[in-house]
């Protein structure tokens, strides 16, 4: 396993011959909240990997007790001041412009930004430990990378609002119930898992399953009519 690390060792990337990268982030004593420069370099990442060929599937991950526990409140002020966004450093929106599938491997905490970047994951895995929060209306900071619209879209507009407007967790097992991962298992099974679903897309046609997210995903911007014709249409290429 080929290995990358930021200047500073808070983001890791691990390239595994068969087509698999693993990122992780790696702050584990703040429970991995994010600086902007962390993010910047997260969103580099995904970038990067978008790029390279060799690359089949990435794995999101966090070490220690937490995926992510949100921004880091000392350095808010940093990350959330302007309002223009250079793109190329928008984590969530290099996310959502990958076509390779991101499994999300959530492991204990995932909180506001952590919760926002867990649902721009294809794929979701949790450990038992794993719970979600959103304390966007706790702090009075509006959501800016689509929690407000992204969740009611996966669990329901009732449960959604719940979740939100509360600001309560949601443990792993009512996650799998609301249909909000795909599986979970033991902490220690949870990159093991996560490869597992990896390898099977890897197993795939390549070029079909980069085409199949992406009818997905931008499937679920349309109402189901211009949906379905995105399909027909994307048959042809």
């Amino acid at each position: 396993m080929d290995n990358y690390q930021s200047s500073n060792k808070l983001i890791l990337v691990d390239y595994e011959p068969n087509g698999i990268a693993t990122i992780t982030i790696n702050r584990p004593k703040s429970l991995n909240s994010l600086t902007k420069s962390m993010m910047i370099d997260l969103a580099k990442e995904f970038k990067k990997l978008d790029g390279n060929e060799s690359v089949r599937v990435v794995i999101l991950t966090g070490s220690g007790r937490a995926f992510s526990s949100g921004v880091d409140l000392t350095s808010a002020e940093d990350v959330f001041k302007g309002d223009v966004k250079n793109l190329d450093e928008d984590l969530v929106h290099q996310m959502e412009l990958c076509r390779k599938p991101i499994i999300g491997a959530i492991n204990g905490f995932a909180i506001t930004a952590g919760f926002e970047i867990a649902l721009a994951c294809d794929i979701l895995i949790a450990s038992k430990s794993a719970q979600f929060i959103d304390t966007h209306a706790r702090f009075g900071i509006f959501p800016s990378w689509g929690l407000s619209q992204k969740l009611s879209r996966v669990i329901g507009s009732n449960r959604a609002r719940e979740v939100s407007l509360t600001a309560r967790p949601v443990n792993a097992e009512m996650a799998e119930k609301w249909g909000l991962v795909n599986h979970v298992v033991d902490g220690d099974e949870l990159l093991k898992k996560a490869r597992d679903v990896a390898v099977a897309i890897v197993r795939n046609n390549e070029d079909l399953v980069l085409r199949y997210k992406s009818v997905i995903n931008d499937g679920l911007r349309l109402d189901l009519g211009h949906a379905l014709a995105l399909e027909k249409s994307s048959q042809l290429l």
